[in-house]
């Protein structure tokens, strides 16, 4: 259904007429204005010492451990280490509005049990808007995104996450390569039980990023985050907390279009972000 929805969006749309020369001959033809498609994979590894959850700039990751602790016999959680890949398909509706959904799969190990097999263990959706774009100006570009995420797991402990990030990007030059960034951040997270319970995390940061010609980038962000802890059944509480974070991303940036957008892809600088 999402992907007819997608192939519709491309069919279709406002028609741009072309004005006609002095050639009598010439008509006029009609070019519709077609969104660009775009398929991503993000390859992430984490490592979580025992008695901790992966909560903040990364939620997935959390999802996926969350399915697995039901399983657990013991009354800690046990360290932990994961590989899961996320493939989000991404519509730029017009330059300042992207939309995306997409599937999230993982294998994981904990304490001292074996790899699980290779499974999908969430889905999400959400958007990218541009509230206002810089272009040259004074004024950072300032930039809201919000998703959604559901587990896919039939383990007590299924999980919706909601997170948001409204952040300003001040680029120091044309191209939008290098700048500067600041932002906030808020996650939450309901679990499919009463016996369970996830509250709220808050973030804020400041950072900075640079771009090479070959697109490869790097960001680094730094800041306080304040989470108000947990209670996974029998589990031993996971305490509140506020502590400074640090997170620095080195990214290289390849494209492949589908469908029928022949149009240039925006700025990977900007459409990063997304992806964070």
């Amino acid at each position: 259904m999402a992907f007819g929805v997608l192939v519709s969006f491309c069919l279709s749309g406002p028609a741009l007429g072309k004005d006609k020369g002095d050639d009598e001959e010439e008509t006029a033809t009609t070019k519709p204005a077609l969104p660009n498609f775009y398929l991503d994979m993000r390859t992430i590894y984490s490592t979580l010492p025992a008695r901790s959850l992966s909560i903040g700039f990364s939620t997935p990751p959390l999802l996926s451990r969350l399915a697995n602790l039901s399983s657990l016999r013991t009354q800690t959680s046990p360290s932990s280490q994961s590989l899961s890949i996320d493939l989000p398909l991404t519509v730029d509706v017009n330059d300042q509005l992207s939309v995306y959904g997409g599937v999230s799969g993982a294998t994981s190990q904990a304490g001292t049990d074996p790899w699980t097999n290779f499974s999908l263990y969430a889905f999400t959706v959400g958007f990218q808007a541009d509230i206002y774009q810089q272009n040259g100006g004074m004024f950072p570009t300032i930039t809201i995104q919000s998703n959604a995420t559901r587990s896919t797991s039939d383990a007590p402990l299924a999980t919706t996450a909601y997170n948001t990030i409204l952040e300003a990007d001040y680029a120091l030059n044309a191209d939008e390569t290098r700048g500067v960034l600041a932002g906030m951040q808020y996650t939450r997270v309901l679990v499919d039980t009463p016996l369970a319970r996830v509250s709220p995390d808050v973030m804020g940061y400041v950072g900075g990023y640079y771009q090479w010609d070959n697109n490869w980038k790097i960001t680094g962000r730094f800041g306080v985050q304040s989470f108000g802890g947990a209670q996974l059944l029998n589990l031993s509480p996971f305490p509140a907390f506020t502590q400074p974070i640090v997170r620095l991303d080195s990214t290289a940036w390849t494209t492949t279009t589908i469908g029928c957008s022949a149009s240039p892809r925006r700025s990977p600088g900007r459409r990063s972000r997304r992806t964070s």
